[in-house]
């Protein structure tokens, strides 16, 4: 069976982008601090902190050692809100080990499995945010970050039948979300009223556009980025 490994796979958008990469066929590897609370039938977990460097190494070769995944969701990731000057060195490390490193390790990692088999997709989970956002100096920088080493990858891996893609979530409806901004504040209803759809995003929303660059049928799509986002980038909003 073909595996789908997932970064960061206890999250809300990676159980969703899982559950379509189950229904497709494949087992999902779920890389993560946690254990998924819903498990698959099929799927793997393996533990991996990725803000260690020898930890997300070793996971990684055990779950290409057990699984030869060729496709790749780079997904984990994390916030550390500041201003400009109130974002520090600690901060831009943590952000960068864990939402940029990972990709590069794990791209590496399954390199060899994917030339192996003359295919392979990875989906790297950028951000809307990579546009700009206030308060996001690390995470912006990072998100952005993704984006240009989908493009890079994808010109350097397109003649070994690798493709490389990004998806830009805008707001999704996510615990951590919902946390941040409760249902029925003024700031939640500024989002909603700013996406162009009048709603928030849900994780399945990303999954669907993830299912697509995974799918063995889009071979011909590479280097691209796509905002899932409800046409909040088309103009400028509050979110």
């Amino acid at each position: 069976m073909s595996a789908v490994l997932i970064t960061g796979g206890a999250g809300a958008i990676a159980r969703a982008i899982a559950q379509r990469a189950s229904e497709a066929g494949w087992r999902p590897v779920s890389l993560d601090l946690r254990a998924p609370s819903d498990p698959l039938p099929n799927e793997a977990y393996i533990h991996c902190d990725f803000s260690d460097l020898a930890a997300a190494r070793a996971a990684l070769a055990e779950a290409v050692a057990l699984h030869a995944p060729t496709r790749l969701v780079n997904n984990v990731g994390i916030v550390r809100p500041a201003s400009l000057e109130e974002t520090t060195v600690e901060d831009l490390d943590a952000v960068m080990d864990v939402n940029l490193r990972s990709a590069i390790l794990a791209a590496q990692a399954v390199l060899p499995a994917m030339r192996d088999a003359g295919f392979g997709r990875i989906v790297n989970i950028a951000s809307r945010a990579a546009l700009g956002k206030e308060l996001r100096s690390a995470y912006a920088a990072a998100k952005a970050g993704l984006i240009g080493l989908a493009r890079t990858w994808a010109l350097e891996l397109a003649p070994q039948g690798i493709t490389v893609n990004a998806i830009g979530p805008g707001p999704i409806a996510t615990e951590l979300f919902r946390r941040a901004n409760p249902d029925n504040s003024p700031k939640t209803r500024a989002i909603i009223e700013g996406v162009p759809v009048r709603r928030l995003g849900t994780p399945e929303d990303v999954a669907h556009a993830c299912a697509f660059f995974l799918d063995d049928r889009a071979g011909f799509v590479t280097g691209q980025t796509i905002y899932v986002c409800g046409g909040l980038t088309v103009g400028f909003a509050p979110a």
